[in-house]
């Protein structure tokens, strides 16, 4: 049996997966293969390159603890105005980043990792997805993560390449690909519960950029369901939190370990193929009227 666990992108919400991992590595749950797009190759990248278990992800959720949003999208006026009158093609430096990146992945090339990553990324001229699986480890994960607009660009081979998640944030069809017959997916998704629209471009771009990706998500769940076993760990819900709020991590961190928790104990009691992808019923646009309700029952209302 070949594993795979398959991280999705979500900015902010990234947290979100920290509390997943910890739960599955409680357990001895740990991955053949790693397959992550933007955030969630960052994430990925950072578990690869180190043991698989609890302290491993007890260290990544001190890192998304002390983020801030200044510290990966930093204001910088200039930046921002010459993108917005057409002479740079992104808003945002990418140094923080870079250097986020680059501080926790212990390897200079993907091939170097202790478990394989393979990164999705999108061909800015002619919109192809790819999968990067080696070369330099920093350059691919950056590019996984360029949000198209916010972040430039970055070259890889000759190829200009942004965020994956434009052509697939959660790249279940590659962990197939790849041979996996047992997929853990890892979903950020959205903020459902938001009391008030948000406030600014940026702000507005990341929710937009969330709903799509994760209801994609969705139908990608229905239609490789019969391909490997699935298994779909339950993103908090409802969830107001936003993703480019960076100062509740803590909060996603705890809220995602604990449904993960009380999801793979629900899973051990039923046999029911079903019940293994019924948090992707979480990824569909929803209102809240009351508080949802944990496992086992999937949270909409």
């Amino acid at each position: 049996m070949t594993r795979a666990f398959v991280l999705s992108g979500g900015a902010g919400l990234g947290a979100i997966e920290v509390g997943m991992l910890q739960a599955l590595f409680e357990r001895g749950i740990a991955p053949d293969l790693i397959v992550g797009t933007s955030v969630g190759a960052i994430n990925g990248a950072f578990i690869a390159s180190r043991e698989p278990t609890v302290d491993t992800a007890l260290e990544l959720g001190e890192i998304w603890r002390g983020l801030r949003r200044g510290k990966v999208f930093p204001a910088n006026p200039l930046t921002g105005f010459i993108g917005f009158v057409g002479a740079s093609d992104h808003l945002v430096p990418e140094g923080n980043l870079r250097r986020l990146i680059a501080g926790h992945v212990q390897v200079q090339r993907l091939e170097q990792l202790r478990t394989p990553l393979h990164v999705i990324v999108t061909d800015v001229l002619t919109g192809q997805e790819l999968r990067l699986s080696e070369g330099p480890a920093v350059d691919a994960v950056l590019a996984s993560a360029a949000i198209p607009g916010v972040f430039a660009p970055v070259e890889v081979d000759g190829r200009r390449l942004m965020d994956g998640g434009v052509a697939n944030n959660t790249p279940i069809s590659h962990a197939v690909e790849l041979g996996a017959d047992e997929i853990y997916v890892l979903p950020t998704g959205f903020a459902c519960a938001l009391t008030k629209h948000p406030r600014g471009a940026l702000a507005m771009l990341l929710h937009a950029e969330s709903l799509l990706i994760q209801q994609r998500l969705h139908v990608e769940i229905e239609l490789y369901r019969d391909h490997a076993n699935l298994v779909v760990l339950p993103p908090p819900c409802p969830q107001p939190i936003q993703p480019i709020d960076f100062a509740h991590a803590g909060e996603l961190i705890e809220r995602s370990l604990t449904e993960s928790r009380a999801y793979l104990d629900f899973l051990d009691v039923t046999d029911s193929a079903a019940a293994a992808t019924a948090p992707a019923e979480r990824l569909i646009a929803h209102t809240h009227t009351q508080p949802a309700e944990s496992f086992a029952t999937p949270a909409r209302s």
